[in-house]
């Protein structure tokens, strides 16, 4: 086994992605083999379109992804790397006895179609018919992903373009900034004898935030967030100085960092699971009213107004008042319902961010943790 580390090249601005998410090219593989050039031709019908292409369409740029940690894998034996392509950040190539196998990794935003359109998409590529979520729910399996709660779709057909046996493993794990998609697709007989390396390779990633860039990432927020351009982001580093400490509840789990996020616990397990991110911005963090409604977009929300938000309780923690912010609706990186509980605390000069999202039934039975878990900040001196 060899151990590599790819920087990512590519993540995505999301006025230009929208034209092919939604239509304007797909990953159309017509033997076992992806091509290397991952080239766009006609555009689908709109019946056809797809989520996730292979690369964007002519006449558009290839997303700048640089805000994205660097990946780091161990390589199973026999797996050869390959070109990459516009929206692959790794790409590997496996054959043997005259079967070959194809392997990509590419990172998408929140514009990325969502899973269903995403795994339907595979479906199609080895001539299934698409499933609704809750079809869906029954197929999928539960994997490990850079030491996180990750989902693997075992889906067998046929090569529209051969008829013979193929099959595709797909695993998904949703970052903090990126829906990471990790597929293998090829001869039938081939992928089975290599999903054992293929899920050892899943648990093998992690993500080296020292690659992602000190400054903020201003794409990374909504086109009306206020300009943060003079605002320095919490280090990154986990045994930072400036890093507050807590008193932990022991069934949080920590998870690697990113940009913007000085910490991050993984609670629960399989498909009811939430994250808890916490962040920190100079002064007022660009408004209160702009970073609910950031919130409120990831679930799916309409904007709400400074009205509403005056209406909203607060908790005292530190000396200072923490706004309470609770919502519900539909992850817009997975397509699931998902709650979030929010708290905004301004203290000493700064603004500090608590935000659990995932899993309805996880996020309302932590809302009382998350609480503790604030209350028990001790902040460095300023």
């Amino acid at each position: 086994m060899k151990s590599f580390a790819f920087a990512t090249m590519l993540p995505l601005s999301a006025a230009a992605v929208l034209c092919f998410l939604t239509g304007c090219g797909r990953d159309d593989v017509k033997v076992y083999k992806v091509d290397a050039n991952d080239t766009v031709a006609t555009p689908p019908p709109a019946a056809e379109s797809a989520a996730m292409p292979a690369s964007m369409p002519a006449g558009l740029a290839a997303p700048d992804n640089s805000g994205l940690p660097k990946l780091k894998y161990t390589l199973p034996d026999g797996w050869k790397e390959k070109a990459l392509t516009q929206l692959r950040v790794a790409s590997f190539e496996i054959s043997g006895n005259g079967q070959t196998a194809d392997v990509s990794v590419i990172p998408l935003g929140s514009m990325s179609g969502g899973d269903a359109a995403n795994v339907n998409r595979w479906r199609g590529q080895v001539g299934q018919a698409p499933l609704d979520e809750t079809e869906l729910k029954k197929i999928v399996e539960s994997v490990e992903i850079a030491g996180q709660p990750g989902e693997l779709y075992d889906i067998a057909g046929t090569s529209p373009g051969s008829g013979d046996a193929a099959r595709i493993l797909g695993g998904i794990l949703h970052g903090d900034t990126a829906t990471w998609y990790f597929k293998m697709m090829g001869n039938a007989d081939l992928v089975e004898k290599q999903k054992a390396n293929f899920t050892a390779f899943l648990k093998s990633v992690s993500f080296d935030q020292s690659a992602a860039p000190a400054a903020m990432d201003a794409s990374q927020l909504p086109p009306s967030h206020p300009d943060i351009s003079g605002m320095s982001a919490a280090p990154m580093t986990a045994n930072t100085a400036d890093k507050p400490t807590w008193t932990i509840p022991v069934d949080w789990k920590e998870g690697p960092l990113a940009q913007f996020l000085v910490a991050k616990f993984i609670i629960g397990s399989g498909d009811a699971t939430a994250a808890v991110n916490v962040s920190q911005l100079a002064g007022d963090g660009g408004g209160l009213l702009p970073n609910i409604n950031r919130w409120r977009a990831q679930l799916g929300l309409t904007p709400t107004t400074e009205d509403e938000i005056a209406k909203l309780p607060t908790i005292d923690a530190s000396g200072a008042k923490a706004t309470l912010v609770e919502i519900s609706g539909t992850d817009a990186r997975a397509g699931k319902p998902a709650s979030l509980v929010g708290l905004v605390l301004p203290l000493g000069g700064q603004t500090w961010f608590y935000k659990m999202m995932g899993d309805a039934t996880v996020v309302a039975q932590q809302k009382d943790a998350l609480i503790k878990f604030v209350n028990s900040a001790n902040y460095p001196a300023q």
